[in-house]
């Protein structure tokens, strides 16, 4: 076992939010592992961006834009930061956050706690190489929610290799609100305006990530309002508030859902994403990834890329390289000369 995979193991003895902020700390003091150069056959064309590799740092890990840098030499392809949102908040009372350990899951109800976005606008203007997005949303408390992406994005234009629109946390109430039809026209519409008045040399792709626990016909909808409102693609999908069979004693607890046992929801709802959007908009994979099978297997449904975060706590940052390695090595057993070939090949 490496270095870092015995680190792994040992903060599982540590409060799962104690530990995480062990881990942020231990990667700005430059301890974090180094990746080698990425197999040409993984580069990959995403929203008009080129992606060395398509494995992803989703985010919650990175809330604050500390440690884009040293995840980036980690080996992910790109690092997403956030949820920032424009002021500082506390989020939810811990504990917040469980790690269950038998399911190799995770639920969460961190409520976007943050150090708000001046804070994390400071980081990324010093950012150097490398793709990192900024994932945005609204503060608990504001009046003007809508309101509070704009400031979002005209804070961070010209900073962020792209953005995410964050409308699908379980964990601010009311927010997922905001995925039906008539607020999502609003607020992809008020994004549109604002954007619009920026200058042309920060437009960059937008996201919007979107929950796994959607309605019969929103995804449907989901995909028009977003092609209408000039986005570039859809990340899926955040955590869930659904409960499948699981054995930890915290499966009870309130909160989000990710990890394992999230795979086949976010892979049904791709899939619909998938058909529905036609390549129309780019779509990335998210949710229980943890595996080169499963990268691969996102790919073959319609993902450009995939993202994870909750295997990490689990098998720790050399995952990264295992999971490139066998993807890679699946694209070549199957024919495949490029990463983008295999893009909706099921």
């Amino acid at each position: 076992m490496t270095l870092h995979g015995l680190a792994t193991r040992a903060m599982r003895g540590f409060d799962p939010e104690d530990a995480h902020r062990l881990a942020i700390g231990a990667l700005k003091l430059g301890l974090g592992p180094l990746d080698g150069p990425d197999d040409p056959i993984l580069a990959c064309p995403v929203a008009g961006m080129t992606l060395p590799n398509p494995i992803g740092l989703a985010p919650g890990f990175d809330k604050d834009a500390e440690v884009h840098g040293p995840m980036l030499r980690a080996g992910f392809g790109f690092v997403e930061c956030g949820t920032v949102t424009p002021r500082p908040q506390a989020g939810n009372p811990r504990p917040r956050l469980f790690r269950l350990s038998e399911d190799g899951a995770v639920i969460n109800r961190m409520g976007f706690n943050n150090r708000g976005l001046e804070a994390f606008a400071g980081r990324l203007a010093h950012r150097r190489a490398g793709l990192v997005g900024a994932n945005i949303g609204a503060n608990k408390d504001s009046q003007d929610r809508i309101g509070d992406y704009v400031v979002g994005l005209r804070r961070l234009w010209g900073l962020a290799s792209y953005f995410t629109i964050n409308v699908s946390s379980p964990n601010t109430p009311g927010l997922r609100a905001l995925q039906t039809r008539a607020a999502l026209e609003d607020l992809l519409g008020r994004l549109a305006e604002a954007r619009d008045v920026l200058p042309a040399e920060g437009r960059v792709p937008i996201f919007l990530k979107v929950a796994p626990d959607l309605q019969s016909g929103e995804v449907e909808a989901i995909v028009e309002t977003c092609l209408t409102g000039g986005l570039s693609g859809i990340m899926v999908a955040n955590t869930t508030v659904s409960r499948p069979a699981l054995a930890s004693r915290f499966a009870g607890e309130a909160g989000g859902l990710s990890g394992a046992p999230l795979a086949a929801l976010a892979m049904r709802v791709l899939g619909e994403f998938a058909e529905v959007g036609a390549g129309r908009l780019a779509l990335v994979g998210v949710g229980g990834v943890g595996t080169g099978a499963e990268a691969y297997a996102r790919i073959r449904a319609g993902a450009c890329a995939v993202q994870l975060y909750s295997a990490l706590v689990f098998e720790g940052p050399g995952l990264v390289g295992a999971i490139k390695r066998d993807l890679a090595a699946r694209l070549r057993a199957d024919g495949f000369a490029t990463l983008a070939a295999a893009v909706g090949a099921r």
